[in-house]
């Protein structure tokens, strides 16, 4: 399967973005994430859920404004992020795994990143 992340963009603190990952196959048994890297910073976990959609996790420095969710009918996982703030600005990468568990680890495909920049 590949994955193709796309909804990236330029926006003011404050505002939201909803990212889109959408998978060339069946996503129905995979484990989805988020991730994100800012220039210079090591890659950073954002989120996850698991293959029904019934669990999420997600990272402390976003928790209450990002929600991950899916619909498996349409191969596609989604980032609604909201509030959000300049140091939310990276390139964002969408990744699959086989493995039920929601953690950082794991994921043996990724799409290429979408570009979510936050103007002050």
């Amino acid at each position: 399967v590949q994955l193709q992340a796309s909804g990236g963009g330029l926006v003011q603190a404050g505002g939201s973005l909803r990212l889109s990952c959408v998978a060339s196959g069946s996503i129905n048994k995979r484990t989805m994430a988020w991730f994100r890297q800012a220039p210079g910073k090591e890659r950073e976990f954002v989120s996850a859920i698991n293959y029904s959609g019934s669990r999420a996790e997600v990272t402390d420095s976003v928790k209450g404004r990002f929600t991950i969710s899916r619909d498996n009918a349409k191969d596609t996982v989604y980032l609604q992020m909201n509030s959000l703030k300049p140091y939310d600005s990276a390139a964002y990468y969408c990744a699959a795994k086989f493995s039920p568990w929601l953690t950082a680890g794991g994921y043996d495909v990724w799409g290429q990143g979408t570009q979510v920049t936050v103007s002050s």
